[in-house]
């Protein structure tokens, strides 16, 4: 999303207005970034667009202050920020809209797996082989792969240099993760019930 240059016509300082119209048209700048933005943006992204040391994550909270009750959010996902429909109108926009693409549509197996690599990344499929006691088909990977919720990771430093997986941006943006560090530890999958070998 970031451009080299700056826009010439582009007035960062906004001078010529009130410190409270500056911030608020600061605001607006940084709303307008997200609206046309479909992929998370990062810090150094909304900082083109507001003067010299305003601060982006104050701009952002009051952004979100200012959507308190709207039916969408200012949501912190994979380093940056995106607009994100609240969970509570995800029904209403099933019925009334065409989002079957935007599925991730996978099995329990899947996710399993998706779940492996994200723990325990970067894995070739014999980690991930060694995790689940059976081999794991290209076809799956593939599917993972397809989905953006995966890529090829750096080579393994093992005999035939097998490729890895790691997850990827989308991946976190899929879970609303910020990073991975927001993926549940150990004693919460076991004090939510589930029984994981992670």
């Amino acid at each position: 999303m970031a451009k080299d240059r700056l826009e010439p016509d582009l007035d960062r300082e906004l001078a010529d207005l009130s410190p409270e119209l500056r911030w608020r048209e600061w605001m607006r700048r940084i709303e307008a970034v997200l609206f046309a933005s479909a992929s998370p943006v990062p810090r150094d992204d909304l900082a083109r667009v507001v003067g010299q040391g305003a601060s982006v994550d104050l701009l952002v909270e009051d952004l979100a202050a200012d959507l308190e009750g709207r039916s969408f959010e200012v949501a912190q996902v994979a380093s940056g920020w995106m607009f994100r429909t609240r969970a509570a109108y995800a029904p209403a926009i099933r019925a009334a809209a065409d989002v079957g693409d935007q599925l991730l549509d996978l099995n329990e197996f899947d996710v399993a797996v998706l779940a492996a690599i994200a723990y325990h990344q970067p894995i070739t499929r014999d980690g991930l082989k060694d995790i689940f006691g059976k081999e794991i088909s290209r076809d799956l990977i593939g599917r993972l792969h397809a989905r953006e919720l995966i890529g090829t990771g750096p080579r393994s430093p093992r005999r035939g240099a097998p490729y890895t997986f790691v997850t990827t941006e989308h991946f976190l943006v899929a879970f609303d993760l910020e990073s991975l560090r927001d993926l549940p530890d150990r004693e919460q999958l076991g004090d939510a019930g589930l029984v994981v070998d992670v």
